[in-house]
């Protein structure tokens, strides 16, 4: 890799890292992928809080920028290097209605899939039913605007699906079923027919369809 590259700081079995990882897939931007052992605490590491001082992933290097929160790295990646200006449009309404999916994806998707997850995958002591609970809250949201809409905003893919996009996609790894919601299921095969779409790992845990 030259210089010019650019890192991510990631680990494989996260959403947050994903979003970053799909995102600079699909725009055909090539990526060195760093991996940070979550398990040794390297996130919390000396080296790692001078990239993050929260000490959380991913972490995103572009030659003098670093950029450590997932939803951001989507914008600065929009802003510098989609020449289409497709994924996040300038219009000031549709980029209102991008952030509003943003911040979704930063609340409702974080405190329900992909909380649910880290139950199942990660081993965290939380009250895994109230997380399906809220993750079913959110799907059935979801579900009633995917009925009229083929994508989150202007019925295009934008950041805002690939926001979204990982921690629904591996909604069932936290036991969190997916077969009542099809509007969702047919909207997350439109983001994995995207050309350069490159999937997450996926684990063996998880129970629901």
């Amino acid at each position: 890799m030259n210089s010019n590259t650019i890192k991510l700081h990631r680990h494989p079995l996260s959403g947050h890292s994903h979003r970053a990882e799909l995102f600079l897939s699909l725009l055909n931007k090539e990526v060195e992928l760093v991996e940070v052992n979550l398990a040794n605490g390297e996130h919390k590491s000396e080296a790692f809080l001078k990239l993050n001082l929260l000490g959380q992933l991913p972490v995103l290097q572009d030659k003098d920028t670093v950029i450590s929160d997932s939803n951001g790295i989507l914008v600065y990646l929009a802003e510098t290097y989609d020449a289409s200006g497709e994924w996040y449009p300038k219009n000031p309404v549709v980029r209102a209605q991008i952030q509003r999916f943003l911040s979704i994806a930063a609340n409702q998707v974080a405190n329900g899939p992909a909380a649910a997850r880290l139950v199942t995958v990660f081993g965290y002591n939380l009250d895994h039913e109230l997380l399906i609970a809220k993750a079913n809250t959110l799907l059935q949201m979801l579900e009633q605007h995917f009925e009229n809409n083929n994508f989150a905003v202007e019925n295009k893919p934008t950041i805002a699906d690939i926001a979204l996009y990982t921690y629904i996609a591996h909604a069932p790894e936290g036991n969190v079923s997916l077969a009542p919601y099809v509007n969702v299921t047919a909207w997350l095969k439109r983001i994995e027919a995207l050309s350069g779409f490159i999937a997450m790992a996926a684990t063996k845990v998880g129970l629901a369809a």
